[in-house]
């Protein structure tokens, strides 16, 4: 055989112009003008990144409009619907499911100190800033409280307490802190983090009729649980940390255990039927009450076979998102027990959550829910076929659970150092010298997810994208192992060249 070093650096100086092709025309984040297209081929863009990037449709766009008064027939009949497809009395429509999760953990837990216990990779946990741990409360007896400089409102800097008001309190962010809040109360002082920061900023008062509810607002404090790969934990552990609690007088008392289905950082997996009747049973031993994050419930209904209220039985509150795979721009309910939802009002108004002229919402939320199980069955097949394909592949530089494809969320694990998932992903994105392939200029957004996973979320908006989309993972993934072929990155793992 001949001398193979020349050809070996023949190769290895076409690796920069193949990068740079890979590179060109990638998608800039501002603008979203993309650079270096074919010419004469338009782009196409697969978002993949989370099915919160749909649109709404045709439909969804005509509605009437009313205000937030309880006499908007659309939103009166949305609430009424909701709480028939989750098996409640009532239903309370919120603008997003952060905000309904936050005002069932203020409506269950309204004892100072209260514990709450959750996966520690819900979305509660992880992205929901905190919420249930950051508002505080403070207050004193009724009476005339005065006001810092800058907070003077009427009656001379004084602000009167409604009627039956026990106490009254400012929330003042802290000057310079993101995520804490100083508290100022009429008995004045500066108490470090607990009490109001002549720092802060001036603000103007607080509306007279929300003081009595900002002095019920209680901090809670979360006890995250691992959790298992299929979304749950370990029901002996759960029970092991709520008997710790009751055995010690210096453990915070366990109030609310939180679940979510589909459990999204899992990929989207649907909880067993079978754990939504152990853990209420098992709350129900010990005084607990089970809430449950159903941001993705329909998915999991459809998945399962069952009608949603099966599913939330058991649970003491039950959240549904309208803006994931329902596909409307915004909205969530919040339900359970009539009282429980006037309660939670309350709240919401609280949290400034109060909403006007809500139709549009209302009418996106009411289509998602009438064509939801032939739009999410599509989801689920989209995501299936997706994940099967890529796995035929068999690519070194990934691997795929199959059976963790319950949904339509799909996990991808990245395997080796290189790429990673944000590198994978930044490939994906660019348009390369595959539209000679394909003759399809295809810009894929997937989300890196952590770091060794990237996630990719199906939706209404994408159907018949899927193939497009593995057939740029495969061209990416050969260009990718071209590289390792030739010494420029470290190989993944168990992984050679002959």
């Amino acid at each position: 055989m001949g001398d193979p070093a020349p050809a070996r650096e023949r190769l290895r100086g076409a690796v920069p112009a193949m990068r740079a092709a890979l590179r060109r025309g990638r998608l800039p984040g501002p603008g979203g003008v993309p650079g270096g297209r074919s010419r004469g081929v338009p782009p196409l863009a697969v978002d993949l990144r989370s099915d919160t990037v749909t649109r709404p449709c045709a439909g969804m766009r005509r509605a009437a409009v009313g205000d937030d008064y309880g006499e908007d027939p659309a939103l009166n009949e949305l609430q009424r619907r909701a709480a028939g497809t989750l098996g409640t009395e009532s239903a309370l429509f919120v603008p997003t499911a952060t905000t309904a999760n936050l005002i069932a953990v203020i409506c269950h837990c309204q004892r100072r100190g209260a514990q709450l216990l959750l996966g520690r990779d819900t979305h509660l946990h992880l992205s929901e800033h905190g919420g249930a741990a950051q508002l505080r409360a403070a207050g004193s007896h009724g009476g005339h409280a005065a006001l810092p400089a800058g907070l003077a409102g009427q009656e001379g800097g004084r602000v009167l307490p409604s009627s039956g008001c026990q106490s009254i309190s400012w929330i003042v962010p802290s000057h310079g802190l993101r995520h804490e809040w100083g508290l100022y109360t009429p008995d004045g002082g500066d108490r470090g983090a607990e009490g109001w920061s002549p720092r802060a900023p001036p603000l103007s008062p607080v509306s007279s009729k929300l003081s009595p509810a900002l002095g019920q607002v209680a901090g809670v404090h979360s006890q995250a649980l691992p959790d298992l790969p299929n979304g749950t934990f370990e029901l002996d552990q759960l029970e092991l940390t709520i008997c710790e609690a009751h055995s010690s007088r210096y453990h915070m008392r366990p109030e609310l255990i939180c679940l979510e289905n589909t459990h999204s950082s899992a990929g989207g997996r649907a909880l067993p039927l079978t754990y939504h009747r152990q853990v209420p049973g098992l709350a129900d031993r010990y005084g607990l009450q089970v809430h449950m994050d159903g941001t993705r419930l329909m998915n999991a209904a459809v998945a399962q076979g069952v009608e949603p209220a099966q599913i939330a039985q058991h649970c003491d509150s039950v959240t549904l998102c309208f803006s994931k795979g329902l596909g409307a721009p915004s909205g969530t309910v919040l339900a359970e027990c009539r009282a429980f939802v006037a309660e939670a009002w309350c709240v919401q108004q609280l949290l400034g959550g109060g909403m006007r002229q809500v139709g549009a919402l209302v009418a996106a939320a009411h289509l998602g829910l009438q064509h939801m199980e032939v739009m999410l069955r599509r989801d689920h097949d989209n995501a299936r076929h997706f994940v099967e394909g890529i796995h035929v592949l068999n690519s070194p530089l990934w691997s795929i659970n199959l059976a963790a494809v319950e949904t339509n969320i799909a996990m991808v694990n990245v395997q080796g150092a290189w790429p990673s998932p944000t590198e994978l992903c930044d490939c994906l994105r660019a348009i390369s010298e595959e539209v000679a392939e394909t003759r399809q200029a295809v810009s894929i957004l997937l989300l890196p997810w952590s770091a060794q996973t990237v996630c990719a979320v199906w939706h209404h908006n994408i159907s018949g994208d899927t193939e497009l989309t593995r057939r740029k993972l495969e061209f990416v993934a050969r260009k990718c192992q071209e590289e390792l072929a030739l010494g420029l990155h470290p190989m993944p793992q168990g992984t050679g060249v002959a």
